[in-house]
């Protein structure tokens, strides 16, 4: 069964380390965990190589990246947020 879920990630920026919602398409598991299919949005954006939490240069990350590292991911269902 296929879920949609929302919880929270660090990125890597010039200024430093932030952190992001992300929201992906998870493959329920168990009850309670579920494995990343398919990152959908960061920060309620398309994944991309470059991305900005603020607009600054020194807050650009690379989306593609931390999108492509979270796909296989066993994520507890108590540490996230399902989306209907």
């Amino acid at each position: 069964m296929v879920i949609t879920i929302k919880y929270k990630i660090g990125v890597k920026t010039f200024a430093g380390h932030r952190s992001v919602c992300v929201q992906a398409l998870a493959e329920k598991i168990s009850d309670a965990r579920a494995r990343v299919v398919e990152v959908v949005l960061i920060d309620g954006e398309i994944p991309t190589r470059d991305m900005s939490r603020t607009g600054a240069n020194r807050q650009r990350y690379n989306g593609a990246y931390y999108a492509m590292q979270e796909v296989g991911k066993t994520k507890n269902l108590s540490a996230c947020e399902i989306v209907q």
